[in-house]
């Protein structure tokens, strides 16, 4: 795929929705942080039923932290793996209050270092809360960027690198979102929704299968 295609692809995507964002509900930082890491193999709304209640009583690392694993638990025992997600939580508090006086850092290292936050969740945190070019590859995003052949690759990181790199520059802060959404809604795992899809024509997957 060249730059023009990829140029009238974000083109359009941006056009159809401007101002794109997680579906994640948060009011901080901080609150993004935790919906993200609870967020693992779980899905948005699910995560949002459950940050709803939390939050209502506890929405810094210093409250959270005082709810102790087994105070938290019950506030998102509906969500997947919620014991491991309850102790890293915890513990990501806990850093958060020693080492950097109850603020979420802004860069990927020490992002990376707090307990639960892996390299798609700091991408998250650092594009869609302190707005960096980072790029958080989900199996929507992966499966768009192949299908399309946007960015295709082989895996996760492989992709990200590719999306950085090749995706015209001033569509960059926002194109996370708008591949998670359409990969979400449009260019889903099983029949995908071509006839509904705005890039249809642009995309490489359809001249394939027409082929």
């Amino acid at each position: 795929m060249n730059r023009e295609k990829r140029q009238a692809i974000f083109s359009r995507l941006r056009a159809e929705n401007p101002n794109p964002t997680t579906e994640l509900a948060f009011s901080s930082t901080f609150e993004l942080l935790i919906a993200v890491i609870l967020s693992a193999q779980a899905t948005d709304v699910s995560v949002n039923k459950a940050t709803r209640e939390l939050y209502k009583v506890a929405n810094t690392p210093e409250a959270i932290l005082a709810l102790g694993v087994d105070g938290l638990k019950p506030y998102i025992k509906t969500i997947g793996l919620f014991n491991t997600k309850a102790e890293n939580v915890i513990k990501t508090c806990k850093a958060l209050v020693e080492q950097h006086q109850s603020v979420v850092p802004d860069n990927r290292e020490q992002l990376e270092a707090l307990p639960g936050v892996g390299r798609k969740t700091a991408n998250v945190v650092l594009n869609t809360a302190f707005r960096q070019p980072a790029m958080a590859v989900d199996t929507h995003i992966f499966r768009v960027s192949n299908r399309t052949g946007v960015a295709p690759g082989k895996n996760v990181l492989e992709v990200e690198k590719r999306l950085v790199k090749l995706i015209p520059e001033e569509f960059l802060l926002d194109a996370h979102h708008w591949l998670i959404l359409h990969g979400r809604y449009v260019c889903i795992a099983r029949k995908p929704r071509c006839a509904a899809c705005i890039i249809h024509d642009l995309c490489e997957f359809k001249q394939k299968t027409e082929d």
